[in-house]
Protein backbone atom coordinates (compact mmCIF):
# COMPACT_ATOMS: atom_id res chain seq x y z
CA UNK A 1 0.00 0.00 0.00
CA UNK A 2 1.05 3.46 -0.61
CA UNK A 3 1.80 5.51 3.03
CA UNK A 4 -1.31 7.65 3.64
CA UNK A 5 -1.58 10.55 6.35
CA UNK A 6 -2.94 9.69 9.78
CA UNK A 7 -5.42 12.45 10.62
CA UNK A 8 -5.90 13.40 14.50
CA UNK A 9 -9.08 16.01 15.18
CA UNK A 10 -7.88 18.04 18.06
CA UNK A 11 -10.92 18.90 19.61
CA UNK A 12 -11.19 22.21 22.01
CA UNK A 13 -14.10 23.65 23.39
CA UNK A 14 -15.37 26.48 20.68
CA UNK A 15 -12.02 25.91 18.73
CA UNK A 16 -8.06 26.32 19.17
CA UNK A 17 -8.25 29.90 18.81
CA UNK A 18 -8.61 31.43 22.44
CA UNK A 19 -10.69 34.43 20.78
CA UNK A 20 -13.29 31.46 19.12
CA UNK A 21 -15.93 32.12 21.80
CA UNK A 22 -16.57 35.70 20.66
CA UNK A 23 -17.66 35.26 17.05
CA UNK A 24 -21.35 35.39 16.61
CA UNK A 25 -21.14 31.57 15.41
CA UNK A 26 -19.81 30.50 18.33
CA UNK A 27 -22.07 28.54 21.51
CA UNK A 28 -20.25 29.67 24.46
CA UNK A 29 -21.68 26.90 26.77
CA UNK A 30 -20.78 24.30 23.55
CA UNK A 31 -17.64 22.97 26.00
CA UNK A 32 -20.49 21.45 27.98
CA UNK A 33 -22.88 20.26 25.39
CA UNK A 34 -22.74 16.73 24.36
CA UNK A 35 -24.14 17.32 21.25
CA UNK A 36 -21.33 19.62 20.18
CA UNK A 37 -18.84 16.70 20.71
CA UNK A 38 -21.44 14.14 18.97
CA UNK A 39 -21.36 16.69 16.03
CA UNK A 40 -17.54 17.34 15.88
CA UNK A 41 -16.81 13.55 16.18
CA UNK A 42 -19.31 12.97 13.34
CA UNK A 43 -17.54 15.29 11.05
CA UNK A 44 -14.35 13.68 11.82
CA UNK A 45 -15.46 10.29 10.92
CA UNK A 46 -17.50 11.75 7.87
CA UNK A 47 -13.73 12.91 6.79
CA UNK A 48 -12.11 9.43 7.42
CA UNK A 49 -9.77 10.78 10.03
CA UNK A 50 -8.01 7.65 12.16
CA UNK A 51 -9.24 9.50 15.89
CA UNK A 52 -9.92 12.28 17.73
CA UNK A 53 -8.67 13.67 20.96
CA UNK A 54 -9.01 15.65 23.53
CA UNK A 55 -6.92 17.22 25.78
CA UNK A 56 -7.22 17.75 29.88
CA UNK A 57 -5.44 18.77 33.27
CA UNK A 58 -6.73 18.43 36.69
CA UNK A 59 -6.54 21.53 37.32
CA UNK A 60 -8.86 25.14 35.84
CA UNK A 61 -6.74 26.23 33.03
CA UNK A 62 -6.20 30.39 32.62
CA UNK A 63 -8.30 32.84 34.00
CA UNK A 64 -12.59 32.27 33.81
CA UNK A 65 -12.23 35.83 32.11
CA UNK A 66 -10.16 34.94 28.83
CA UNK A 67 -12.52 31.91 26.82
CA UNK A 68 -14.77 29.26 28.17
CA UNK A 69 -12.88 27.25 30.95
CA UNK A 70 -13.49 23.60 32.33
CA UNK A 71 -13.92 20.85 30.77
CA UNK A 72 -15.73 17.53 30.75
CA UNK A 73 -14.11 14.41 31.90
CA UNK A 74 -12.68 12.76 28.66
CA UNK A 75 -12.90 9.16 29.42
CA UNK A 76 -16.57 9.76 30.23
CA UNK A 77 -17.14 11.88 27.30
CA UNK A 78 -15.13 9.70 25.08
CA UNK A 79 -17.43 6.89 25.99
CA UNK A 80 -20.54 8.37 25.11
CA UNK A 81 -19.08 9.29 21.67
CA UNK A 82 -18.19 5.80 21.09
CA UNK A 83 -21.88 4.70 20.79
CA UNK A 84 -22.41 7.45 18.74
CA UNK A 85 -19.33 6.73 15.97
CA UNK A 86 -18.30 3.59 14.67
CA UNK A 87 -14.91 4.01 13.31
CA UNK A 88 -12.96 6.91 14.68
CA UNK A 89 -10.03 6.49 17.16
CA UNK A 90 -10.94 7.84 20.24
CA UNK A 91 -7.81 9.55 22.32
CA UNK A 92 -8.02 10.75 25.96
CA UNK A 93 -5.28 12.39 27.84
CA UNK A 94 -4.57 11.56 31.43
CA UNK A 95 -1.86 12.33 34.07
CA UNK A 96 0.75 9.90 35.53
CA UNK A 97 1.11 12.61 38.50
CA UNK A 98 -2.29 12.75 39.94
CA UNK A 99 -3.37 8.88 38.81
CA UNK A 100 -3.30 5.88 40.30
CA UNK A 101 -2.34 2.58 37.45
CA UNK A 102 -5.30 0.63 38.83
CA UNK A 103 -7.86 2.97 38.59
CA UNK A 104 -6.69 4.34 34.75
CA UNK A 105 -6.03 1.13 33.34
CA UNK A 106 -9.42 -0.32 34.53
CA UNK A 107 -11.03 2.73 32.87
CA UNK A 108 -8.96 2.39 29.65
CA UNK A 109 -9.86 -1.21 29.33
CA UNK A 110 -13.87 -0.29 29.77
CA UNK A 111 -13.26 2.20 27.33
CA UNK A 112 -11.45 -0.07 24.61
CA UNK A 113 -14.34 -2.56 25.14
CA UNK A 114 -16.84 -0.72 24.69
CA UNK A 115 -15.51 1.14 21.33
CA UNK A 116 -14.48 -2.32 19.93
CA UNK A 117 -11.01 -1.18 20.40
CA UNK A 118 -11.01 2.30 19.43
CA UNK A 119 -9.32 3.52 22.67
CA UNK A 120 -6.15 5.70 22.69
CA UNK A 121 -4.10 7.37 26.09
CA UNK A 122 -2.64 10.48 25.44
CA UNK A 123 0.15 10.37 28.80
CA UNK A 124 1.14 13.55 30.19
CA UNK A 125 3.40 14.37 33.40
CA UNK A 126 1.05 17.31 33.90
CA UNK A 127 3.57 20.58 34.35
CA UNK A 128 2.18 23.64 36.79
CA UNK A 129 1.88 24.30 40.57
CA UNK A 130 -1.72 24.57 40.17
CA UNK A 131 -2.38 20.92 39.62
CA UNK A 132 0.24 20.21 42.30
CA UNK A 133 -1.73 22.29 44.80
CA UNK A 134 -5.28 20.60 43.74
CA UNK A 135 -2.94 17.11 45.22
CA UNK A 136 -1.90 17.68 48.31
CA UNK A 137 1.56 19.54 47.47
CA UNK A 138 2.97 22.18 47.74
CA UNK A 139 4.58 22.78 44.07
CA UNK A 140 5.21 20.42 40.95
CA UNK A 141 7.62 17.70 41.13
CA UNK A 142 10.76 17.85 39.32
CA UNK A 143 10.78 17.26 35.51
CA UNK A 144 13.21 14.16 35.91
CA UNK A 145 11.15 12.81 38.43
CA UNK A 146 7.68 12.96 36.84
CA UNK A 147 8.79 11.35 33.75
CA UNK A 148 10.44 8.66 36.22
CA UNK A 149 7.33 8.64 37.93
CA UNK A 150 5.66 8.03 34.78
CA UNK A 151 7.34 5.72 33.47
CA UNK A 152 6.73 3.37 36.56
CA UNK A 153 3.32 3.47 36.11
CA UNK A 154 3.30 2.70 32.17
CA UNK A 155 4.78 -0.33 33.32
CA UNK A 156 2.44 -1.28 36.04
CA UNK A 157 -0.27 -0.17 33.66
CA UNK A 158 1.22 -2.96 30.95
CA UNK A 159 1.44 -5.12 33.73
CA UNK A 160 -2.33 -4.94 34.49
CA UNK A 161 -3.87 -4.96 31.39
CA UNK A 162 -2.09 -8.16 30.67
CA UNK A 163 -3.10 -10.07 33.69
CA UNK A 164 -5.48 -11.44 31.87
CA UNK A 165 -4.70 -13.59 28.75
CA UNK A 166 -6.41 -13.79 25.54
CA UNK A 167 -8.27 -16.64 26.38
CA UNK A 168 -8.93 -16.67 30.40
CA UNK A 169 -12.72 -17.09 29.71
CA UNK A 170 -13.85 -20.24 28.89
CA UNK A 171 -17.71 -19.86 29.50
CA UNK A 172 -18.04 -23.97 29.73
CA UNK A 173 -21.35 -23.83 31.40
CA UNK A 174 -21.49 -27.81 30.99
CA UNK A 175 -18.37 -27.90 33.03
CA UNK A 176 -19.22 -25.18 35.60
CA UNK A 177 -16.13 -23.39 34.88
CA UNK A 178 -16.53 -19.91 33.50
CA UNK A 179 -12.43 -19.47 33.26
CA UNK A 180 -8.90 -20.51 33.99
CA UNK A 181 -7.79 -19.35 36.98
CA UNK A 182 -4.18 -19.93 35.87
CA UNK A 183 -4.28 -17.65 33.35
CA UNK A 184 -4.83 -14.82 35.68
CA UNK A 185 -1.22 -12.71 36.28
CA UNK A 186 -1.02 -10.29 39.35
CA UNK A 187 1.44 -7.95 38.75
CA UNK A 188 2.70 -8.34 42.27
CA UNK A 189 4.26 -5.07 41.50
CA UNK A 190 6.84 -3.36 44.44
CA UNK A 191 8.19 0.11 43.29
CA UNK A 192 9.54 3.48 44.12
CA UNK A 193 6.13 5.16 43.29
CA UNK A 194 3.24 2.28 43.12
CA UNK A 195 2.81 -0.79 45.04
CA UNK A 196 -0.11 -2.80 42.70
CA UNK A 197 -0.68 -6.43 43.93
CA UNK A 198 -3.59 -8.13 42.28
CA UNK A 199 -4.91 -8.24 38.70
CA UNK A 200 -7.07 -5.93 36.58
CA UNK A 201 -11.11 -6.53 37.05
CA UNK A 202 -11.29 -6.17 33.42
CA UNK A 203 -10.77 -8.84 31.01
CA UNK A 204 -7.75 -8.30 28.21
CA UNK A 205 -9.22 -5.66 25.66
CA UNK A 206 -9.70 -6.11 21.78
CA UNK A 207 -6.39 -4.24 21.32
CA UNK A 208 -4.90 -5.51 24.00
CA UNK A 209 -4.01 -2.15 25.40
CA UNK A 210 -4.70 1.01 24.32
CA UNK A 211 -2.96 3.35 21.58
CA UNK A 212 -0.21 4.89 23.68
CA UNK A 213 0.46 8.39 22.59
CA UNK A 214 2.53 11.22 23.91
CA UNK A 215 3.20 14.86 23.83
CA UNK A 216 6.39 16.04 25.30
CA UNK A 217 9.39 16.48 23.09
CA UNK A 218 12.05 17.62 25.52
CA UNK A 219 14.48 15.07 26.47
CA UNK A 220 12.96 13.47 28.82
CA UNK A 221 10.10 14.05 26.75
CA UNK A 222 12.00 12.00 23.22
CA UNK A 223 13.30 9.32 25.46
CA UNK A 224 9.80 8.32 27.18
CA UNK A 225 8.29 8.58 23.45
CA UNK A 226 11.11 5.96 22.13
CA UNK A 227 10.44 3.93 24.83
CA UNK A 228 6.81 3.73 24.91
CA UNK A 229 4.76 6.04 22.37
CA UNK A 230 3.16 4.57 19.52
CA UNK A 231 2.06 8.05 18.45
CA UNK A 232 3.73 11.39 19.20
CA UNK A 233 1.64 14.64 19.20
CA UNK A 234 4.52 17.59 18.50
CA UNK A 235 4.06 21.24 18.01
CA UNK A 236 6.95 22.71 15.32
CA UNK A 237 7.06 25.83 13.74
CA UNK A 238 9.03 25.01 10.37
CA UNK A 239 9.92 22.17 7.95
CA UNK A 240 13.65 22.09 9.45
CA UNK A 241 12.61 21.71 12.32
CA UNK A 242 9.66 19.28 12.26
CA UNK A 243 12.38 17.34 10.11
CA UNK A 244 15.40 17.20 12.71
CA UNK A 245 12.78 15.97 15.54
CA UNK A 246 11.25 13.60 13.30
CA UNK A 247 15.01 12.29 12.25
CA UNK A 248 15.38 12.32 15.68
CA UNK A 249 12.91 10.72 17.36
CA UNK A 250 12.93 7.30 14.99
CA UNK A 251 16.64 7.47 15.31
CA UNK A 252 15.86 7.29 19.21
CA UNK A 253 12.97 4.67 18.82
CA UNK A 254 15.56 2.35 16.59
CA UNK A 255 18.27 2.63 19.37
CA UNK A 256 15.38 1.55 22.20
CA UNK A 257 15.09 -1.60 20.09
CA UNK A 258 11.68 -0.72 18.41
CA UNK A 259 10.63 -0.67 14.72
CA UNK A 260 10.88 3.09 13.99
CA UNK A 261 7.84 2.26 11.96
CA UNK A 262 5.51 1.72 15.10
CA UNK A 263 6.06 5.33 16.05
CA UNK A 264 3.96 7.85 14.50
CA UNK A 265 4.63 11.70 14.27
CA UNK A 266 2.22 14.19 14.43
CA UNK A 267 2.56 17.78 14.20
CA UNK A 268 0.02 20.07 15.28
CA UNK A 269 -1.28 22.87 11.99
CA UNK A 270 -4.18 25.56 12.65
CA UNK A 271 -5.72 25.41 9.05
CA UNK A 272 -7.27 29.17 8.87
CA UNK A 273 -9.16 28.54 5.49
CA UNK A 274 -10.44 30.98 2.69
CA UNK A 275 -11.19 30.76 -0.78
CA UNK A 276 -8.14 32.96 -1.28
CA UNK A 277 -5.38 33.71 0.22
CA UNK A 278 -6.63 37.10 1.07
CA UNK A 279 -9.66 35.45 2.44
CA UNK A 280 -8.13 33.36 4.79
CA UNK A 281 -5.81 36.38 6.21
CA UNK A 282 -8.79 38.19 6.71
CA UNK A 283 -10.39 35.64 8.95
CA UNK A 284 -7.16 35.04 10.21
CA UNK A 285 -6.95 38.92 11.24
CA UNK A 286 -10.71 39.14 12.32
CA UNK A 287 -9.46 36.53 14.86
CA UNK A 288 -6.47 38.13 16.29
CA UNK A 289 -8.62 41.65 16.78
CA UNK A 290 -10.76 39.51 19.26
CA UNK A 291 -8.00 38.86 21.45
CA UNK A 292 -8.33 40.65 24.74
CA UNK A 293 -4.50 40.98 25.09
CA UNK A 294 -4.26 40.98 28.73
CA UNK A 295 -5.30 37.65 29.35
CA UNK A 296 -2.33 36.85 26.87
CA UNK A 297 0.70 38.92 28.72
CA UNK A 298 -0.72 37.25 31.72
CA UNK A 299 -0.40 33.61 30.00
CA UNK A 300 2.87 34.33 27.94
CA UNK A 301 4.43 35.71 31.51
CA UNK A 302 3.33 32.44 33.39
CA UNK A 303 5.20 30.42 30.50
CA UNK A 304 8.40 32.22 30.44
CA UNK A 305 7.85 31.97 34.64
CA UNK A 306 8.31 35.67 34.47
CA UNK A 307 6.87 38.32 37.65
CA UNK A 308 3.64 39.58 37.00
CA UNK A 309 4.12 43.08 34.99
CA UNK A 310 7.16 42.51 33.45
CA UNK A 311 6.30 42.25 29.88
CA UNK A 312 5.27 45.31 27.71
CA UNK A 313 3.04 44.98 24.95
CA UNK A 314 5.19 46.75 22.13
CA UNK A 315 7.99 45.48 23.57
CA UNK A 316 9.96 42.39 23.02
CA UNK A 317 10.75 39.74 25.67
CA UNK A 318 13.51 39.80 27.93
CA UNK A 319 16.97 38.84 26.76
CA UNK A 320 17.99 37.81 29.78
CA UNK A 321 14.99 34.70 30.16
CA UNK A 322 16.35 31.40 31.78
CA UNK A 323 17.62 28.16 29.21
CA UNK A 324 15.19 25.12 29.33
CA UNK A 325 17.39 23.45 31.88
CA UNK A 326 16.26 25.85 34.62
CA UNK A 327 12.57 25.50 33.52
CA UNK A 328 10.51 22.73 35.12
CA UNK A 329 7.49 23.16 33.58
CA UNK A 330 6.67 22.54 29.99
CA UNK A 331 10.40 22.44 28.49
CA UNK A 332 9.71 21.98 25.13
CA UNK A 333 6.75 24.32 24.83
CA UNK A 334 9.07 27.04 26.74
CA UNK A 335 11.72 26.60 24.23
CA UNK A 336 9.24 26.97 21.21
CA UNK A 337 7.70 30.44 22.61
CA UNK A 338 11.04 32.09 23.21
CA UNK A 339 12.82 30.74 19.88
CA UNK A 340 10.11 32.21 17.85
CA UNK A 341 9.87 35.32 19.47
CA UNK A 342 13.71 35.75 18.82
CA UNK A 343 13.92 34.24 15.60
CA UNK A 344 11.25 36.80 13.94
CA UNK A 345 11.93 39.53 16.35
CA UNK A 346 8.42 39.30 17.55
CA UNK A 347 7.05 41.84 20.34
CA UNK A 348 5.16 40.64 22.94
CA UNK A 349 1.32 41.68 21.28
CA UNK A 350 3.04 40.09 18.03
CA UNK A 351 3.76 36.93 19.49
CA UNK A 352 0.39 37.03 21.17
CA UNK A 353 -0.91 36.60 18.05
CA UNK A 354 1.09 34.23 16.61
CA UNK A 355 -0.20 32.29 19.57
CA UNK A 356 -3.50 33.12 20.11
CA UNK A 357 -4.62 30.18 17.09
CA UNK A 358 -2.44 27.49 18.71
CA UNK A 359 -0.36 27.58 21.69
CA UNK A 360 2.84 27.52 20.02
CA UNK A 361 1.62 25.08 17.15
CA UNK A 362 1.91 25.79 13.25
CA UNK A 363 -0.89 28.27 12.28
CA UNK A 364 -1.37 28.41 8.72
CA UNK A 365 -3.96 30.78 7.05
CA UNK A 366 -4.39 30.05 3.09
CA UNK A 367 -6.96 28.36 0.36
CA UNK A 368 -7.82 24.29 0.56
CA UNK A 369 -4.97 23.68 -2.06
CA UNK A 370 -2.31 25.77 0.24
CA UNK A 371 -2.98 23.80 3.54
CA UNK A 372 -2.97 20.33 1.18
CA UNK A 373 0.15 21.25 -0.51
CA UNK A 374 1.58 22.26 3.26
CA UNK A 375 0.14 18.87 4.64
CA UNK A 376 2.06 16.55 1.54
CA UNK A 377 5.04 18.67 2.29
CA UNK A 378 5.73 18.13 5.26
CA UNK A 379 4.68 14.48 4.86
CA UNK A 380 6.82 13.92 1.71
CA UNK A 381 9.83 15.13 3.00
CA UNK A 382 10.36 13.88 6.18
CA UNK A 383 8.88 15.72 9.03
CA UNK A 384 5.59 13.88 9.82
CA UNK A 385 3.33 10.69 9.50
CA UNK A 386 0.07 13.06 9.74
CA UNK A 387 -1.10 15.78 11.36
CA UNK A 388 -2.95 16.67 14.47
CA UNK A 389 -5.50 18.97 13.06
CA UNK A 390 -6.38 21.78 15.72
CA UNK A 391 -9.19 24.00 13.92
CA UNK A 392 -9.24 27.37 14.71
CA UNK A 393 -13.23 27.82 15.29
CA UNK A 394 -15.84 24.66 16.30
CA UNK A 395 -17.69 23.55 13.93
CA UNK A 396 -17.18 25.34 11.31
CA UNK A 397 -13.56 25.25 10.45
CA UNK A 398 -13.46 20.99 11.25
CA UNK A 399 -16.44 21.50 8.61
CA UNK A 400 -14.67 23.36 6.15
CA UNK A 401 -11.12 21.50 6.59
CA UNK A 402 -13.43 17.77 5.92
CA UNK A 403 -15.48 19.36 3.22
CA UNK A 404 -12.40 21.70 1.09
CA UNK A 405 -9.32 19.88 2.39
CA UNK A 406 -9.99 16.14 2.73
CA UNK A 407 -11.05 15.60 -0.85
CA UNK A 408 -7.95 17.31 -2.30
CA UNK A 409 -6.14 14.98 0.20
CA UNK A 410 -7.85 11.89 -1.31
CA UNK A 411 -7.45 13.15 -5.04
CA UNK A 412 -3.84 12.88 -4.34
CA UNK A 413 -3.66 9.66 -2.77
CA UNK A 414 -3.05 10.62 0.31
CA UNK A 415 -5.78 9.86 2.59
CA UNK A 416 -8.59 6.77 2.53
CA UNK A 417 -11.86 7.46 0.78
CA UNK A 418 -13.48 5.26 3.24
CA UNK A 419 -12.83 3.22 6.54
CA UNK A 420 -13.83 -0.26 5.02
CA UNK A 421 -13.88 -3.42 7.27
CA UNK A 422 -13.72 -2.24 11.33
CA UNK A 423 -10.57 -1.92 12.84
CA UNK A 424 -9.22 -0.99 15.77
CA UNK A 425 -7.34 1.81 16.19
CA UNK A 426 -4.11 -0.03 16.35
CA UNK A 427 -4.66 -1.62 12.97
CA UNK A 428 -5.86 1.99 12.13
CA UNK A 429 -2.52 3.55 12.60
CA UNK A 430 -0.65 0.04 11.04
CA UNK A 431 0.60 -1.38 15.00
CA UNK A 432 0.53 -4.48 15.61
CA UNK A 433 -1.58 -5.99 18.35
CA UNK A 434 1.09 -6.47 21.52
CA UNK A 435 1.62 -9.75 22.76
CA UNK A 436 1.44 -10.58 26.28
CA UNK A 437 4.13 -10.26 28.52
CA UNK A 438 3.02 -13.07 30.69
CA UNK A 439 2.49 -15.89 27.90
CA UNK A 440 5.45 -17.34 26.82
CA UNK A 441 5.86 -17.55 22.47
CA UNK A 442 6.48 -21.49 22.09
CA UNK A 443 10.37 -21.96 21.06
CA UNK A 444 10.14 -23.08 16.79
CA UNK A 445 10.28 -26.93 16.32
CA UNK A 446 13.86 -27.77 15.44
CA UNK A 447 14.30 -28.40 11.34
CA UNK A 448 14.20 -31.72 9.93
CA UNK A 449 17.76 -32.92 8.75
Amino acid sequence: MTRQLHLNAFLMTTGHHEASWRLPESDPYAHVRLEHYVRLARAAERGTFDSLFLADGPQLWNSVAQRPAGALEPLTLLTALATATEHIGLIATASTSYNSPYNLARKFASLDIISGGRAGWNIVTTAGAEAARNFGLDAEPAHAERYARAAEFLDVALKLWDSWEDDTILADKAAGVWGDDAKIHPPGHRGTYFSVEGALNVPRTPQGYPLLVQAGSSEDGKAFAARYAEAVFTAQQTLADAQAFYADLKSRTAQAGRDPEHIKVLPGIVPVLGSTEAEARANEQVLEDHIVHEHGVAHLERLLQLPTGTLELDAQVPADLPSEDAVEGAKSRYTLVVGLARRERLTVRQLIGRLGGGRGHLTFAGTPEQVADAIETWFTQGAADGFNIMPPVLPSGLDAFVDHVVPLLRARGLLRTEYGPRQTLRERYGLPRPANQYVRTPAPAPALV
